[in-house]
């Protein structure tokens, strides 16, 4: 071959095979690279194995049995002992959130005690001003204590968050003395209170840790109760327990207990106990703090063990082995198994915080009755007049009945809807209620709650003790000079039942088969409830006439008024108007407004002119409030001034018309009743007309109620209205302007003397 050829031959070949030899080099050279950066990282890891991984190494075994406690400067966690390799780690528990520094304590120059208490006869509020007394101090670091009654109190004021100090170095220390009591009251739903904010997932953890420090005092009578155990102040402990968490365990005098069965036993242990509060005081007063004291000081276990919720108050990350990942989590452990797995964590049921309780492992007590006989709650009612039927419904004289058959007059009833007090019957089937109105004197002695939680008795049985208990009042009545023979005659046939005493008559869950019995009897029926229970409401059958109490025109003045249990009373509210409008066509409904001077009269009428166009009733009752002068109303804030004169209801009934006007709603003025205090505004489309074949004729209110009618209706089986019963013409000397009282009666003053009738213009 000629030497000249070889470089084209090579050349030629280079051309030709060129890409693969470029791939083999490039391929040959990763190759290399990879070996001789896997061999050097290799060598890294035999000399400087990473922290907390397993080893085989036989000089380390040392290092892992005995780890090395954190560095005081470095604060490096301690290594954590070989995982088996039995597949993937697991983590149990919550995710470990960052350490966060405790925060400043503020300065605090003052303290304010104030001291709660809860009582049915009294006694526990003699406690309640007996330790005042021994706190009541002159120095400027300890304020006068204030004495509150938990059950006159609105809870979201002082058990959401503390109340507005009067001055910013000031500081609130709450003293609750709990009676226990065998018998559903107020306090049941204080306690739910407690345990439904401490699960609200909307409120903080500790709410109440802006608070100096917290103490609970119980009171009971060892007598019936032998034990803790066995009863003996319980709800005390509860309270204690639960006011340990919204604090954030700033339990300032441990739990003091008082038996009630000795003479002056309670007194001496309340008075040691007291001084021992006083000294807490005054050491926070100094600066000086509630202390570190013991461990596990200040927790809520302290009271009661904290096992029926299943929750972890660390917060802490566990790991597989069940070893805590921080010391908080060492003191309670994790109840989670340790197989449960990332899968197993399903998400949160759905609960109701305002009428369900959390659950508990417990099998929950059978229902008790609601107000038992010789219970605190039956002899208070008894003494009031009240006659108890069964185990939770009630029957009581209204003073008008006595009034009517005296012939001094009838109530509202008889001016707006032709019902003659004295055959009205006033009773309830459910002397519970769902809200703790400021204008209610009967605080403390109904029950209250949000569900019904107690033994149901058989309408038959409500309704027979219902009639029986009236006409026992009724023949009472025979020997009272004054009392008309006809008329007590007419008395002894109940023609009317006003389901209004007290409490909530559509909470009692046979109230279809109650009315449908009233009906049967053709005794007509007035139903009042308070617009807080739309399912019921939703459910109800026919009735002759339904009330829906409405005492606000927004939110916060209804959380002021009617001070409702449930924490939705708002959207409860609004329910019921939205179904008031749908049974508008097949029931009379009547919005009830209850004006308070100084809560819901003062520019409000645009309020409530509002949800008159939101629900659509028939007629609208405005009726100023009626004061009881118990030291009861005087706790919720009402006093005489309070109470609107006549001529301020009816300056705010014209603004009300104006305001219904303007939104084209045809309400009117159709009558009134000076002596209740109360007028009625009426649908002039629906019930302002002529009379029925007279078609030149004037047009009249007709607000009176054809009872004959309503029954033939009932009893026909098919669909009907309001204007199917409608009665005769609205007598003249109800009309607005007349006064509403009928002349064929005579008007007394207090002392039984005649009274002139002045004309109210």
């Amino acid at each position: 071959m000629d030497l000249l050829q070889l470089p084209s031959e090579l050349l030629y070949l280079w051309h030709t095979h060129r890409t693969e030899v470029l791939l083999s080099v490039g391929i040959l050279f990763a190759v290399v690279r990879l070996a001789l950066h896997w061999r050097t990282r290799r060598s890294k890891q035999t000399l400087t194995p990473p922290a907390l991984s397993p080893i085989e190494e036989k000089s380390l075994p040392a290092l892992i049995q005995q780890p090395v406690e954190p560095d005081e400067y470095t604060k490096l966690p301690a290594p954590r002992p070989p995982r088996p390799d039995t597949g993937p780690k697991r983590v149990t528990g919550t995710k470990r959130t960052k350490a966060i520094p405790a925060a400043k304590e503020p300065v605090v120059d003052s303290i304010q005690p104030i001291i709660f208490y809860f009582t049915l006869g009294g006694t526990t509020r003699a406690y309640a001003e007996y330790q005042a007394s021994l706190l009541a101090s002159p120095s400027r670091q300890i304020l006068n204590p204030e004495i509150l009654d938990l059950a006159q109190i609105d809870y979201d004021d002082y058990f959401i968050s503390p109340p507005k100090s009067p001055s910013a170095n000031t500081a609130f220390f709450y003293i609750l003395l709990i009676p226990s009591y065998d018998i559903d009251t107020e306090l049941s739903n204080f306690l739910a209170h407690l345990r439904e904010t401490h699960h609200d997932f909307r409120i903080d953890t500790a709410p109440l840790a802006g608070l100096a420090g917290y103490s609970v005092f119980g009171v009971g009578d060892k007598r019936e109760w032998k034990t803790e155990g066995e009863g003996y102040c319980k709800d005390a402990i509860e309270v204690d327990k639960w006011m340990a968490r919204l604090t954030g365990r700033k339990r300032g005098y441990p739990l003091g207990q008082g038996d009630t069965s000795g003479n002056g036993v309670v007194e001496t242990t309340l008075r040691e106990w007291t001084e021992g509060i006083k000294s807490v005081i005054f050491g926070l007063a100094k600066g000086e703090g509630l202390g570190e004291g013991v461990k596990g000081s200040g927790e809520a276990v302290e009271s009661e063990d904290d096992d029926d919720d299943g929750e972890g108050e660390s917060g802490a990350l566990e790991l597989e082995d069940g070893r805590a990942a921080n010391l908080r989590s060492q003191r309670k452990p994790s109840k989670r198994s340790q197989t449960d797995d990332l899968e197993d964590l399903r998400a949160p049921i759905p609960v109701d915080f305002t009428t369900t309780r959390p659950s508990s492992k417990t099998i929950p007590p059978p229902p008790k009755a609601m107000v038992p006989v010789n219970s605190p709650t039956y002899n208070s009612l008894t003494k009031q007049g009240y006659t108890i039927v069964g185990s939770h419904s009630g029957v009581k004289i209204c003073r008008w009945t006595k009034s009517a058959l005296r012939g001094r007059g009838s109530c509202y009833k008889y001016s707006f809807y032709g019902i003659a007090s004295h055959l009205c019957m006033e009773a309830t089937p459910s002397l519970s209620c769902s809200n703790k109105c400021v204008f209610c004197w009967r605080h403390g002695t109904n029950p209250v709650g949000t569900i019904w939680r107690w033994t149901v008795d058989p309408p038959d049985l409500v309704f027979a003790g219902m009639k029986e208990g009236h006409y026992k009042k009724i023949k009472m009545l025979r020997g009272v000079p004054g009392v008309r023979a006809e008329r007590f005659a007419e008395a002894m046939r109940i023609r009317h039942c006003a389901l209004s005493l007290v409490g909530e008559p559509i909470f009692y869950p046979h109230i279809n088969e109650l009315l449908a019995m009233l009906h049967g009897e053709r005794i007509s029926s007035f139903l009042v409830c308070n617009a807080q229970h739309p399912d019921q409401l939703a459910a109800l059958g026919p009735v002759t006439q339904l009330y829906v109490s409405i005492d606000a025109s927004n939110k916060d003045s209804l959380r002021r008024i009617d001070r409702p249990l449930h924490r939705d009373f708002w959207e409860r509210f609004l329910r019921c108007m939205d179904i008031l409008r749908e049974k508008r066509f097949t029931h009379r409904t009547v919005f009830r407004l209850t004006l308070v001077k100084g809560f819901n009269i003062e520019e409000e009428a645009e309020g409530y002119a509002d949800l008159v166009a939101r629900a659509l009733p028939t007629f609208v009752e405005v009726k100023g409030v009626t004061y009881c002068g118990t030291s009861t109303a005087t706790g919720a804030g009402l006093s005489m001034g309070n109470v609107p004169f006549y001529e301020e209801v009816q300056a705010f009934v014209l603004s009300l018309e104006a305001a219904l006007l303007r939104r084209g709603l045809e309400y009117g003025i159709a009558a009134e009743h000076a002596h209740s205090c109360c007028v009625l505004l009426a649908d002039r489309g629906r019930f302002f007309k002529r009379a029925e074949g007279d078609e030149g004729g004037e047009r009249k209110w007709h607000t009176l109620i054809d009872y004959a009618a309503f029954f033939r209706c009932l009893e026909g089986g098919e669909a009907f209205g309001p204007e199917d019963y409608v009665g005769e013409p609205t007598p003249e000397w109800a009309a607005w302007g007349r006064g509403g009282f009928d002349p064929r009666d005579e008007r007394v003053d207090r002392k039984g003397k005649p009274k002139v009738v002045e004309v109210v213009g």
